[in-house]
């Protein structure tokens, strides 16, 4: 049986006009191939669609029958071709989002926020991962994107893990001291002035963010002194806020607040906190594509 949806279509127009001049007409077709069509599909079916006569034009139960059945299967059709088309405009589907804690003191809620009011019908979630579990969540597609800050990963890397990686955010390092320190009266330091404070970091083993805070120290002249680690920020501005040291943190860290803490920009030798976005390079998602478009509506 060979019946397409061209068929059905014209049938309906048929069936709903109840006159094949007026459905040609509304079909922008002649009414000989319309005829053609409806014969053919009666063959095909084997069985009469339309009980004519020369006063009446009326639908069989056969025809009744198909009528409703067709219309569904065509209004079906039709969400199912809507539905296809939003999904490959990235309008429907989902978007796991990698990122690292510090990431949401910062612009990324907002841009979550205008993702999610252009694209309501998308579902994302947030995994808040280290840089070196977003680059293996990446490879192994558990996650769409990541964010994560400096050090950005090398060019070699990136190809060698079909990644790609866009800056996407700027942003430097200010220095989080206990609020009766003597640098919280300066309004900017230089990174040498904490040569000799006790550092607090989050773990060096977790990923390259804190050993690239470090290196930044040694570059500036010193070797930092490490008191303390710790795995989430949020430990770390606690122990100033206690007295125990000085952290290294992105400036954007500053609106939250913390009892007992002053945040110090670093105006020499200032290491930056850009945040980066990674995703696959060779996966042409259109949600990804669409958060990229939110992420940056000019393209450039």
């Amino acid at each position: 049986m060979s019946i397409d949806l061209k068929q059905l279509k014209y049938f309906l127009a048929v069936a709903e006009e109840k006159s094949f001049s007026r459905a040609a007409e509304r079909l922008h077709i002649s009414q000989p191939p319309l005829s053609q069509q409806i014969m053919k599909l009666e063959a095909e079916l084997g069985v009469r669609l339309f009980a004519r006569t020369t006063r009446s034009f009326e639908l069989t139960v056969a025809g009744k029958a198909l009528m409703a059945e067709a219309s569904d299967l065509l209004g079906r059709m039709r969400m199912t071709i809507d539905t296809i088309r939003q999904i490959d405009r990235g309008e429907v589907g989902r978007l796991r989002v990698g990122i690292v804690g510090s990431a949401m003191w910062g612009p990324i809620p907002s841009l979550l926020e205008r993702f999610q009011s252009e694209f309501p019908k998308v579902t994302w979630t947030i995994h808040e991962l280290g840089p070196d579990e977003q680059f293996e969540a990446l490879r192994s597609k558990q996650i769409d994107v990541g964010f994560w800050r400096e050090p950005r990963l090398d060019e070699e890397a990136l190809k060698a893990a079909h990644l790609h990686q866009e800056l996407c955010f700027r942003e430097n390092v200010c220095v989080a001291v206990h609020k009766q320190h003597p640098l919280a009266a300066r309004e900017a330091i230089d990174l040498l002035d904490i040569a000799n404070e006790p550092m607090l970091t989050l773990h060096l083993s977790q990923s390259a963010e804190p050993r690239y805070l470090i290196q930044c120290c040694v570059n500036a002249g010193f070797q930092p002194q490490i008191f303390q680690e710790a795995a989430e920020p949020q430990t770390l501005l606690a122990m100033v806020g206690a007295g125990l040291g000085v952290a290294l943190m992105p400036e954007t860290t500053s609106r939250i607040g913390w009892p007992g803490v002053v945040f110090v920009p670093i105006v020499k030798n200032t290491p930056s906190a850009n945040l980066y976005i990674t995703y696959p390079s060779q996966d042409d998602a259109p949600v990804v594509r669409a958060f990229l478009k939110i992420l940056n509506p000019d393209g450039g």
